[in-house]
């Protein structure tokens, strides 16, 4: 059968490929056969219509990476449900907006979890399912949920322009936007963007960014769109990747350049057999030269960069393996992110006159192609902001073309990019103004060897008692710990310009000048 929807992936294979080792989960050893992803996913999709959910309702997914995840994402896809992945490294406040938002009906929750769980009020939550021991709870286990469910399929009919996953995103107005993806997007990823990745039924993939990325579940369906086995671990676990490689024959792999840098400095990392590796997909932030060139040495496979947003549901350019020539005649190249995949095109814009400018010339990026998000989920205002003209996607990042090749200048929106996470100053200056303290704020991202990009506050205090302990602790309160600041200034007068707009080049000026670009 063609895969022309999400659940059509486990439908396919489970005839072509039955027996084919479909997933193994490192954490306890546990394994599937396409057939039995096939099955148990109709098992869930029979526990979710139990607990009335029907076409294009959400279900929300909160835990770090286990095989349930699947299970539950494909088992949604057969009763055209949308699948809600919540970032786990967030607040209680954080998650709670979300699941909210989203509008989800049934929540499946690590127990790990239970006790953010139990500082969240959702009304709109009718079931939760809960992955390991539920403790005191009362929750179900997930076992018990599935047990004795039909395995037939219910074999809902799917739309292509349907909805089926919903990630968040944060934005400058501080408040999370559900970026709805759909079935087509999907597939013209699978199909389109990334087949120069050359996985197929016969690659073994690993799985370590967290599911609630695309970088995490997309990259994931990636490989078991192409009949590819794979390997999923909990967490990103650098001993673990480092075992996981030889022990699993590992050909693929997706990593962000912090995890790279991480794999490299690792004890032992030099004895560990990476013979089985042919190709390793990183993004989602630059990477220094450095870091890449002792990369593909100690790996000894190609390496491609990809460039993309969760909007474009994830890469929307490739830089090729052959453009990898550090030192070589192409060594410029590694400063691009390379060319559009195929069937995307890429414009880059003067924000001012939204007139289209000359090679070379930096502008906002501007994405169309099968890949573009279909909206902002109930945000009709942001959504109209992003989709623009004839089916043109704005992504708030600077760039420039070059003779078809892709070049990040600078950040329209003052996203900071820390260890691979998106993180969105305003996020950060809403909270820090609720602060009784506090009169006034600007959050700026600043150089770090580690992560790429940290955070700093700086601050205008209305308590001259307020230390940048209490600050930091109101912080962690609030924000997720990635989100937090590292360090704290103190400014009597935060410069804006005569329309109140803070003038956050001139606050990153000092910490950037020395530096061959404005981002990390």
């Amino acid at each position: 059968m063609a895969i022309a929807a999400l659940a059509d992936i486990v439908r396919h294979h489970a005839v072509e490929r039955p027996d084919r080792r479909a997933m193994v989960y490192t954490e306890d050893g546990r394994s599937w056969s396409f057939k039995e992803l096939d099955l148990e996913s109709n098992q869930v999709a029979h526990a979710l219509a139990a607990d009335g959910v029907g076409p294009q309702d959400r279900i929300a997914y909160l835990d770090k990476n286990v095989p349930e995840y699947f299970t539950y994402l494909y088992g949604g896809a057969k009763l055209n449900a949308v699948s809600v992945a919540v970032n786990w490294r967030l607040a209680p406040p954080e998650m709670e907006y979300i699941l909210a938002n989203s509008e989800s009906k049934v929540l499946m929750v690590g127990a790990e979890f239970l006790e953010q769980l139990g500082r969240m009020d959702l009304p709109g939550v009718s079931k939760v399912v809960v992955i390991g021991d539920p403790g005191d709870s009362g929750y179900q286990t997930y076992e018990q949920w599935i047990a004795n469910r039909p395995v037939e399929d219910p074999a809902l009919p799917t739309d292509p322009h349907d909805t089926c996953y919903q990630l968040y995103t944060s934005g400058t107005t501080g408040l999370p936007k559900g970026v709805e993806l759909t079935h087509d997007n999907f597939l013209g990823l699978l199909n389109e963007g990334l087949a120069p990745m050359g996985l197929d039924s016969d690659a073994v993939n690993l799985v370590c960014m967290p599911l609630f990325h695309i970088a995490g579940s997309g990259w994931g369906v990636v490989g078991q769109f192409e009949g590819a086995e794979t390997i999923l671990l909990r967490d990103v676990d650098l001993g673990e990747i480092l075992r996981a490689i030889p022990e699993h024959r590992i050909t693929h792999s997706l990593f962000v350049p912090a995890v790279l840098q991480f794999l490299l400095a690792t004890p032992g990392v030099e004895d560990v057999d990476f013979s089985s590796m042919r190709r390793i997909l990183y993004g989602a932030s630059p990477i220094s030269e450095e870091v890449l060139v002792n990369a593909m040495n100690t790996f000894g496979c190609e390496f491609m960069q990809a460039y993309g947003l969760t909007e474009t549901t994830g890469a929307i350019t490739l830089l090729a393996h052959e453009d990898h020539d550090p030192g070589g005649p192409k060594a410029h190249l590694l400063r691009s992110c390379g060319k559009a995949i195929a069937g995307a095109g890429i414009k880059i814009v003067d924000t001012e006159s939204l007139s289209e400018v000359a090679d070379g010339e930096v502008g906002e990026i501007w994405i169309k192609g099968r890949q573009n998000m279909k909206a902002y989920w109930k945000n009709d205002k942001a959504t109209e902001e992003t989709l623009v003209g004839d089916g043109w996607l704005r992504t708030g990042d600077a760039g420039y073309l070059r003779e078809g090749y892709l070049y990040i200048h600078d950040r329209v929106k003052d996203m900071i990019i820390s260890g691979g996470e998106n993180i969105y100053p305003a996020e950060i200056e809403n909270v820090l103004m609720k602060h009784p303290g506090i009169s006034d704020v600007a959050v700026i991202g600043v150089p770090d060897e580690r992560w790429g990009e940290t955070v700093k506050a700086i601050i205008t205090r209305s308590d001259p008692e307020l230390t940048e302990q209490t600050t930091m602790e109101f912080c962690r309160t609030n924000l997720a710990r990635y989100k937090c600041p590292t360090s704290i200034d103190w400014m009597d007068d935060i410069p804006r310009n005569p329309s109140g707009k803070i003038l956050k080049t001139v606050l990153r000026e000092p910490y950037w000048k020395d530096k061959d670009r404005g981002v990390s």
